[in-house]
């Protein structure tokens, strides 16, 4: 166990010095003890633990999963957990597990700083939405210490990766997770440094909702992650900071569109196959308008996993003869394009994915796919 938190999980009343406790469970208990849900990740990777094999399959509908329930760490953060017998489990055998936190259960807001050292890019991709004069000098910003430097100072503050109030922990390749704890009850949410429509600034990233971090004394196969100083709880996410990832687009649209009526192909094909019309109509418009309001969200709305979820709803109405192979198909492609105009041979990929798997189970209208 690193140095650096021995103290900490000693005051959380786990006993780090017992052989029978590995770092990895010492670690996992540690951020359970702060409200913190974990999950497993690789050993000696940054990813999650991998799926079992019924969750790998392509078709395979994360919604209605059992794996979750029944204690496996499938699904990576959506898995994770405060219960310590779990945790037992988990990384009691196998202890060469890391150890990642899910973000939004744990009402964190993670600075990922970046370190790669390279050229910066043009000098609107430096600080989106702040124009930085043609006569100051960008070539020294190499990094996303660089960025959020300036960001803070332009702002008046001091920069969040000299933070001594929070816990930071340093990463492998040198860059830094500054761990700040939500104020509100606002979804912050996740992105890159190079984001198009959502980002803090270049070669810093933000890990919220939707998203995991690793946790401090995580080892891999590049370095552990070690804490910074002397803190270890996150402090309050500052003011400042709260009002520039709001205009930087880290919160969620703040109004979805009114849901689009079904496909008139997909009203005429639910008519023509009598029996359950309402109840087939209102499916179709429930799974279809969920497609239709990623439209309101450029980036992650989870439209990919909406659409499949339709898909497999869809091809449960088809097999239980509600609606016809071809237009439920037509049917989903034109909410699809509705969505993500352009994108129509990727959807069509998973049209058919989710389709092949929802005819499977044929499903009476009114039941849950």
């Amino acid at each position: 166990m690193p140095a650096e938190l021995q103290v900490s999980l000693s005051d959380s009343g786990h006993d780090s010095s017992d052989a029978s406790v590995t770092e990895s469970l010492a670690i996992a208990r540690w951020c359970a003890s702060h409200g913190w849900p974990v999950h497993p990740l690789a050993p000696g990777r940054k990813t999650p633990a991998s799926n079992c094999a019924a969750c790998q399959e392509r078709q395979h509908n994360r919604e209605a999963c059992v794996c979750r329930s029944a204690g496996r760490w499938c699904h990576g953060f959506h898995a994770a957990t405060l219960d310590m017998a779990r945790i037992a489990q988990w990384w009691g055998t196998r202890p060469h597990m890391g150890v990642g936190v899910s973000c939004g259960p744990a009402n964190l807001i993670i600075i990922d700083v970046d370190a790669h050292a390279t050229l910066p890019p043009a000098r609107d991709k430096l600080l989106p939405g702040i124009s930085i004069a043609p006569d100051i000098d960008i070539s020294a910003m190499t990094t996303g210490f660089h960025t959020l430097a300036v960001l803070a100072a332009l702002k008046g503050q001091p920069s969040p990766a000299d933070d001594d109030s929070t816990l930071r922990v340093r990463t492998p390749s040198g860059g830094l997770h500054i761990w700040y704890r939500a104020t509100d009850s606002r979804r912050w949410q996740c992105s890159t440094g190079s984001g198009p429509t959502r980002a803090l600034a270049w070669q810093v990233d933000v890990r919220a909702h939707g998203g995991y971090i690793i946790a401090p004394g995580t080892k891999t196969t590049a370095g552990a992650y070690l804490p910074v100083g002397t803190t270890r709880t996150p402090a309050p996410l500052p003011n400042w900071l709260a009002l520039e990832l709001e205009r930087t687009n880290h919160l969620p649209a703040p109004h979805i569109p009114a849901p689009r009526p079904v496909p008139a192909r997909a009203r005429q094909a639910v008519v023509a196959a009598g029996g359950g019309r309402d109840r087939a109509t209102k499916a179709l418009a429930t799974v279809l308008a969920e497609v239709a309001a990623c439209a309101a969200i450029p980036t992650g709305a989870g439209f990919s996993e909406k659409l499949n979820r339709a898909a497999y709803t869809i091809g449960g109405l088809t097999a239980a003869g509600h609606l016809t192979e071809q237009d439920a198909e037509q049917a989903l492609l034109e909410t699809a394009a509705l969505a993500r105009p352009g994108q129509e041979r990727h959807c069509l990929q998973i049209i058919r994915s989710g389709m092949s798997a929802g005819t499977r189970r044929p499903l009476t209208p009114g039941s849950r796919p």
